[in-house]
């Protein structure tokens, strides 16, 4: 049974509204939550204490709040590791100009500086132009993983507390000419995360494929994909990284992004011509091409961003974030 997590900026939550037949919930159907009773101040320490969150919902110590009057924050503290997969979706391998068969399995990382609340502000530093979303999962890791160790179908899911909503926003008059994502994904509000850190069982993991990506700006569909477009799984990732990455109880892992960014691959024929173009020379003419692409994020624009089933039985809920302008 999936418990929902949440954080304002003193105490977590719980969410009782996930459990049709608690007394707790609210007349009417309104989503409720309690406080748990911890002195966890970290993700990694309150899922370390996991049970204070069951007993604040078997027997509440306060009465229940409306999520909606709650202030939330991001259930993910800084700082962790941010470890993000690239191009792990079929069809934004394809709108990257990419073949799905041959794309390998690479990471990078990000700061967790760049971790922002599910309804803060993305801001867009003055000297960045493009600015571009991606909807990802998170993988919220639950048990540590050494370098070194064994990772395998029947225990990769020990190793994941929960899920969560992300926003791999990005910086692409950064990344593209530098090849530097780190600096291009990593400033301050860069990655939205919840609203709820949703912990999932073993066998709720099993349907991970059935979980369905949506991101909208202004009202508008740009992204809509379930996990069967994915080309590496998390089992696939866990195994890649316990080779050389190290992670630790409330570390993040962002899984990939589906089609349907702002950036596109450029014709063939353009993209083959621009590689006899000294660089300085390619990228000028590749953003002024850009510059006509209305898919960029504008000043004022609001994304909204949901994962769950079609059924509804597995909801991470809906973040929604204002872009400003510095």
């Amino acid at each position: 049974m999936t418990v929902s997590v949440l954080r304002t900026a003193d105490r977590w939550w719980a969410a009782v509204d996930d459990l049709p037949h608690s007394r707790l919930r609210s007349s009417g159907g309104t989503p409720v939550a309690v406080p748990v009773d911890t002195t966890a101040t970290t993700t990694g320490e309150l899922l370390d204490d996991v049970a204070a969150v069951h007993r604040a919902l078997a027997a509440p110590a306060a009465e229940p709040r409306p999520i909606a009057e709650l202030p939330l924050v991001s259930p993910v503290t800084a700082p962790c590791r941010v470890v993000a997969q690239m191009t792990n979706f079929v069809s934004h391998v394809r709108d990257s100009g990419m073949d799905p068969d041959t794309v390998p399995l690479t990471f990078f990382r990000k700061t967790s500086g760049s971790i922002g609340g599910p309804y803060d502000e993305i801001v867009k530093p003055a000297h960045v132009r493009f600015l571009d979303y991606e909807i990802e999962l998170g993988l919220v890791v639950g048990r540590p993983l050494d370098v070194g160790a064994t990772v395998t179908a029947a225990n990769w899911k020990d190793h994941i507390a929960g899920l969560v909503i992300t926003n791999d926003v990005s910086a692409r008059d950064v990344q593209l000419p530098k090849t530097q994502f780190y600096e291009a994904k990593s400033y301050p509000t860069f990655t939205p995360v919840g609203p709820a850190l949703v912990l999932f069982d073993a066998g709720e993991l099993d349907r991970l494929a059935e979980l369905q990506l949506v991101l909208k700006v202004n009202g508008e569909i740009r992204q809509n994909s379930d996990l069967t477009d994915m080309i590496y799984s998390p089992l696939r990732a866990l195994q890649e990284l316990s080779r050389f990455q190290a992670l630790a109880t409330g570390d993040l892992i962002l899984t990939g992004t589906p089609g349907g960014t702002a950036l596109k691959a450029p014709p063939k024929p353009v993209e083959l011509l621009a590689a006899f173009l000294p660089p300085a020379t390619k990228w000028k003419a590749f953003f002024n091409a850009q510059a006509k692409n209305g898919k960029y994020l504008h000043d004022g624009d609001v994304l909204e961003l949901s994962i769950r089933t079609r059924d509804g039985s597995l909801d991470l809920g809906t973040q929604q974030n204002k872009v400003r302008f510095a």
